[in-house]
C-alpha cells in the first residue's frame, strides 16, 4: 500500500494524498498529509468523512472502491455540510 502521485478533485476539495489497499478495496484520500481528525462521521453509503477543527472535510476513506466503481460506475459519498454555512466544509 503506496501514497501515488496521484490527485482526485471532488468538487472544490482536491485530495493529493491518495493511498489504495488493494487487498481490502479501500481508498484513502487526504487533503496534505493525513493527519487526525477533530471528527469524523459515516457517510449514508458507509465511508468515513474526515474533518479538521474549522469543520473542513480533511479526507475520505472509501470503502469498496474498485467493488463499486465495476458495479455501478461511480463511487458516491454523501456528506452533511451545515444548513448555515457550507462554506467551511466544501473549501
Amino acid at each position: 500500500m503506496a501514497a501515488d502521485r496521484l490527485t482526485i478533485r471532488l468538487g472544490n476539495l482536491e485530495f493529493d494524498h491518495v493511498v489504495y489497499d488493494e487487498v481490502a478495496d479501500v481508498l484513502y484520500l487526504s487533503v496534505g498529509e493525513p493527519r487526525e481528525p477533530a471528527r469524523q462521521e459515516s457517510s449514508p453509503e458507509g465511508h468515513l468523512v474526515r474533518y479538521d477543527g474549522e469543520d473542513r472535510v480533511i479526507g475520505i476513506t472509501v470503502v469498496n472502491a474498485k467493488w463499486l466503481s465495476e458495479r455501478d460506475g461511480e463511487i458516491t459519498v454523501s456528506m452533511r455540510v451545515g444548513a448555515e454555512d457550507p462554506a467551511p466544509a466544501l473549501a
